[in-house]
């Protein structure tokens, strides 16, 4: 074992002692990302690159710092993401929503999908969508300037930004010159419970902004509110997908009645096999 695989090997166990749910991983990744290399290639470093930076990024993800804040980089589907303070960093659960979005357009027999990431934050989704859906044009809507600068830093280096507009509005209220022409609506709203708040494990709590988060005693107040927005902004045919959270999926299809003009309400799993997003059409005229 070199010095660095030593380190790393005593990283892990000071994590592991701090809570952290993925000490190697985590360890691996720090050292990784100070000395420039990937993680399967630490055991190339020589015992003279050693980088005292090292324990120093140790000591914040102890400190229950997300690693993503410390290494600035998320990666998400095909994309390397910039973030950090200010952003939610997206989440691997999320990915399999957007996999389902992207499928759907692909199916539809439209020429040019128009699209709307509500609360787009780093801008994750809009532009997975954009990079994997290649003639569609998404609108990004973003209400916090700081996560909103994040989300223009990600567009504009994704090599999208021709197809990708950022708006600096509520996710309640989008753009109305996107009524009725969407052929799609996405969405990871925030949906914690505030009764949940000691629940949360601190990287979240104290990094993820706050209004990323909370959604009422149920979680479920902006899902309420999306439901009129969709019915809003989807030409009749259109699809919406929406995150929501564990437990959650058994009460949404209610909010979204047929009567209202809504077919198809589906809950959708995760990798974990949960309930993790909700899926609808706009009733055909």
């Amino acid at each position: 074992m070199n010095f660095l695989l030593d380190e790393v090997a005593r990283a892990t166990l000071r994590l592991a002692e701090a809570g952290v749910p993925s000490p190697r991983t985590d360890a691996e990744e720090l050292a990784a990302f100070v000395h420039g290399v990937r993680r399967g290639e630490l055991h190339e470093v020589a015992d003279s690159d050693f980088d005292a930076l090292y324990w120093e990024c140790v000591a914040r993800r102890a400190a229950r710092e997300p690693l993503q804040h410390i290494t600035g980089r998320a990666y998400f589907r095909y994309l390397e993401l910039q973030v950090g303070p200010g952003v939610f960093v997206p989440r691997p659960e999320t990915e399999i929503m957007v996999g389902w979005a992207i499928d759907t357009l692909r199916a539809m027999d439209v020429a040019d999908p128009l699209v709307a990431d509500l609360g787009t934050g780093s801008g994750a989704i809009a532009i997975s969508i954009a990079q994997e859906v290649p003639r569609s044009r998404v609108h990004a809507v973003e209400f916090d300037p700081d996560a909103l600068s994040w989300a223009k830093r990600n567009i504009d280096a994704s090599g999208h930004a021709d197809r990708i507009t950022a708006h600096q509005a509520d996710m309640r209220s989008p753009p109305a010159d996107l009524d009725g022409r969407l052929d799609l609506v996405i969405s990871n709203p925030p949906y914690v419970p505030t009764a949940e708040a000691a629940l949360i494990p601190p990287e979240v709590a104290n990094h993820d902004p706050g209004p990323a988060l909370w959604a009422g005693d149920d979680g479920l107040d902006a899902i309420r509110d999306l439901e009129a927005v969709g019915r809003r902004l989807l030409r009749p045919g259109g699809a919406m997908a929406m995150e929501h959270g564990d437990g959650q999926g058994i009460d949404i299809p209610r909010l979204f009645p047929e009567e209202q003009g809504w077919r198809d309400v589906r809950n959708r799993k995760d990798l974990a096999h949960r309930d993790r997003f909700v899926v609808m059409r706009r009733a055909e005229d």
